[in-house]
């Protein structure tokens, strides 16, 4: 199967920025949709951001405006620019493709706080 590694989380107070990555295993982001989804505790895992089959990008109305979707030039990468972090973005953020497949990597945690 695919292996999906998120990097890049870590502690940033509110209002500061922070660049998920997203290293797969194979080319796939150049043949599925793209999809960022995150757990906070206590949640169920939620979407974020996608992208579609045609490019375009879609977002919850939670992050719209501040996080940004894209894929990197190998194909096998992707990252989420997040800005304006809030203390409610606070939670683990994974990557897989859209729709998901049924199996997830470690995820990276993400805590906004000050």
């Amino acid at each position: 199967q695919v292996q999906l590694v998120e990097s890049g989380g870590g502690l940033v107070q509110p209002g500061g920025s922070l660049r998920l990555s997203c290293a797969a295993s194979e080319s796939i982001f150049s043949i599925y949709g793209m999809g960022w989804y995150r757990q906070a505790p206590g949640k169920q895992r939620e979407l974020v951001a996608r992208t579609t089959s045609g490019g375009s990008r879609i977002y919850s109305d939670s992050v719209k405006g501040r996080f940004t979707i894209s894929r990197g030039n190998n194909k096998s990468t992707m990252y989420l620019q997040m800005n304006s972090l809030k203390p409610e973005d606070t939670a683990v953020y994974y990557c897989n493709i859209y729709p998901p497949y049924n199996y997830w990597g470690q995820g990276t945690q993400v805590t906004v706080s000050s």
